[in-house]
């Protein structure tokens, strides 16, 4: 077992997909790096933190792009964007058969903030431009920085999203929440509870990641391939489905339970949508939970 969330970008690249296969697309040779990070005087790298190229995954050709979560917690901005949506338009003229996001970053950097806020809303419209096209999207979440922000807004709109159980998902980060709502409402330095509100385990239950594996390399490459069979191309029919979905998941827990400052745990969501022994769940390991949820738990992703 290798674990992936120790890996690299380039390591998870090198070891997901077909051995050789990987031709990578601006490199680090090119130094095509950030002006803005430049003219501020903080340190650049040559491929802006984020490797994209093509490459063969279980013998079919995709597109693929990896986050380098040492790189500025994988922050996006104005050239890591643009090569996000080139790759992206790409696939659009050379139809793979599938696009894959290595995810892993805190969100826009704050160095580049509009810059950073534009690419974000440029790199989503084209994940649904590329799923529209009937090309699917998966997203794979298993970094230690976890995939915030912009980029969980981006992880949301693909066809498929698969986590390891030490992933993370969320609009904002433990810090962000602390900060804006003080350490009373969100204690950051609280891990337990930090993956009990964002990690893989949480969105696996709620229904917002669509495979949970463990944390190892040739399981997300085991559950990539599967996932690229299962696209979701995204329609109106699509859509109100997802709404229908996620009308039943709020209804499951009323607003009160939410309210009366007792019930203000993810285990009672975990209740509520049917998970029994829901207080075990942080100690069990991914079989055991997949062993333990319910057929009838809601799941699956855009």
């Amino acid at each position: 077992m290798i674990s992936y969330a120790e890996c690299s970008a380039r390591e998870r690249l090198a070891l997901l997909l077909d051995a050789g296969s990987f031709h990578e697309w601006l490199p680090p040779a090119e130094r095509l790096t950030s002006p803005h990070l430049a003219q501020l005087g903080v340190p650049s790298a040559f491929d802006d933190g984020v490797a994209i190229g093509r490459a063969l995954l279980g013998g079919q050709a995709v597109f693929v792009a990896a986050q380098e979560g040492a790189f500025m917690g994988g922050g996006v901005g104005e050239v890591h964007g643009a090569k996000l949506v080139g790759l992206l338009q790409r696939a659009l003229r050379d139809r793979p058969a599938g696009v894959l996001l290595l995810a892993e970053s805190g969100g826009v950097r704050l160095h580049e903030a509009n810059a950073g806020l534009i690419a974000v809303s440029e790199v989503m419209r084209a994940v649904l431009d590329v799923r529209a096209a009937g090309i699917p999207v998966v997203v794979l979440i298993g970094g230690a920085n976890g995939c915030f922000g912009g980029m969980g807004i981006v992880a949301r709109c693909a066809d498929q999203v698969v986590m390891s159980d030490v992933g993370r998902l969320a609009m904002s980060g433990p810090e962000v929440i602390e900060a804006s709502h003080g350490v009373d409402e969100y204690d950051a330095r609280d891990r337990a509870l930090v993956w009990r509100t964002s990690g893989g385990k949480h969105r696996w239950l709620t229904g917002d990641c669509d495979a949970l594996v463990e944390d190892d390399v040739a399981a997300f490459r085991a559950a990539a391939i599967a996932a690229l069979a299962r696209p979701r191309p995204v329609g109106l029919a699509a859509l109100e489905a997802e709404h229908a979905l996620l009308a039943a998941r709020l209804a499951a827990v009323p607003e009160a339970d939410w309210n009366d400052g007792v019930h203000d745990d993810a285990t009672r969501l975990w209740e509520r949508l049917g998970v029994a022994d829901a207080q075990r769940v942080p100690a069990l390991d991914v079989a055991a939970l997949h062993a333990l949820r319910t057929p009838a738990q809601p799941h699956g992703g855009t």
